[in-house]
């Protein structure tokens, strides 16, 4: 199957198959029937004419507003759609301009080019490169027009944003299905955390879920930002800058987890994107976009949650969840003042570990030193709470803590993870954060 374009009055015509324009179904629109990108003659017969739906101008998006590469993109596959294969050419020109080094657009251009000759087989017709390179920019266009179209649902927000104190200004959320970040700002003002953007990302070479060093896979989980690293300390690979996270957090070493220098970071300066499969296990932004990003880490604050699939909850929702966790913290913090040791320990899980220390030399550690209290004072402050995603159920809080008693005063901070045990929340680990 194929379609006749016109060229302005010259009637000059350009055969083009369907396929090279189903690229832009596949990246999210509903006439889209499958998850791979259709050759000629593989298109379902009841796929009609592909409909492309238009972002409006409430999203916000990656890179310099309307100019960021993914508007650009868009208004390129709408021009094809349309039949406007020389006003596509333009905008595809305009940008390779702004972002001469996008090996994405370069392979757009091409099929353009080769259109005024020829009918395209398939998206990406460049008989000479190596299939595996065109498979890879294929899928590019893909997430990054899928992820483009399919912003957050409105009133919603990230399940695993339960709670931030007022230091943490943003919070990361990556989607590795997906191939996004999502930043979000602590609306203090709102009591929520509110979408401010999203970014195309490369993940590991071999998915999500890593478990062991040299897999390269990127870990699921809840992490923050370690550190810092500026372009001068780097390697040419990592680009613009790197912020580590802490993989592997308490609860990946509970689960035999190994690895390390897990990271986001830019791109080499030869390159404007890589694609979605290609780090080692880190998360890897286009340069202008980790800059953007940049701005808004804090070291040892913002909190980076990957996941395979972001869950979102409504705001109804979602305060349910941080109110009942919010209430059991409250009930172990009263426990621990009532010096009824029984009805502490009840809030620990027979699982419990910190260190090498399991439930039953903490439990009776605690019965020894309540035997020595006449009273105890615990305030709890800048209380934080970031729910694991997918299948690992377990929130991780850390908060300030004051304890004051007859015979001991202390200040620290503290990271619990909290897990559901039969219907109740429970903590399976303790320790100074």
């Amino acid at each position: 199957m194929s379609l006749m374009y016109t060229r302005g009055n010259s009637g000059r015509r350009f055969r083009r198959t369907a396929v090279a324009l189903i690229v832009l179904v596949a990246a999210g629109a509903a006439a889209w029937k499958g998850a791979s990108l259709w050759r000629k003659g593989e298109a379902p017969a009841d796929a009609g004419s592909p409909s492309l739906p238009m972002a409006t101008a409430t999203y916000s998006d990656s890179g310099p507003g309307l100019h960021g590469p993914e508007p650009m993109l868009a208004n390129i596959f709408a021009q094809i759609e349309q039949n406007r294969l020389e006003s596509a050419l333009a905008l595809t020109e305009n940008l390779l301009e702004r972002y001469p080094k996008f090996r994405l657009g370069h392979l757009i251009k091409g099929d353009l080019l080769l259109a005024r000759t020829r009918p395209l087989e398939t998206f990406g017709n460049a008989p000479d490169a190596p299939a595996d390179k065109l498979a890879d920019l294929r899928a590019e266009a893909m997430v990054r027009l899928r992820g483009y179209r399919e912003k957050p649902p409105a009133d919603t927000v990230p399940r695993y944003l339960m709670q931030m104190v007022p230091e943490q200004k943003y919070a990361v959320v990556v989607d590795t299905q997906k191939s996004r970040l999502y930043l979000y700002e602590n609306d203090q003002k709102a009591g929520r955390p509110r979408f401010v953007a999203d970014y195309y990302i490369t993940q590991g070479k071999l998915g999500a879920e890593k478990s062991k060093e040299g897999d390269k896979k990127t870990p699921i989980g809840v992490y923050h930002v370690t550190s810092s690293l500026p372009r001068e300390k780097l390697a040419d690979l990592y680009g613009s800058g790197a912020f580590p996270i802490n993989y592997p957090n308490e609860w990946d070493k509970r689960q035999g987890r190994n690895g390390h220098g897990i990271w986001l970071h830019g791109t080499p300066s030869d390159t404007f994107s890589r694609p979605p499969r290609a780090s080692d296990g880190c998360v890897v932004l286009s340069n202008q976009d980790l800059d953007a990003v940049a701005k808004n880490l804090q070291v040892g604050l913002t909190p980076v949650i990957i996941s395979n699939s972001v869950e979102w909850l409504s705001l109804d929702d979602w305060n349910k969840e941080r109110t009942e966790l919010n209430r059991q913290m409250e009930s172990w913090r009263s426990d621990w003042e009532s010096r009824d040791v029984e009805k502490f320990l009840a809030h620990y899980s027979d699982n419990f570990k910190s260190g090498a220390q399991g439930l039953a030399d903490f439990a009776q550690q605690k019965r020894q030193v309540n035997a020595g209290k006449e009273w105890i004072k615990v305030k709890l402050s800048d209380v934080s709470m970031f729910r694991a995603p997918d299948k690992e159920d377990y929130v991780v809080v850390t908060f300030e803590q004051t304890y004051r008693s007859n015979n001991l005063n202390n200040q620290m901070k503290k990271r619990q993870y909290w897990v559901r045990e039969k219907g109740t929340w429970k903590i399976i680990y303790e320790g100074a954060a």
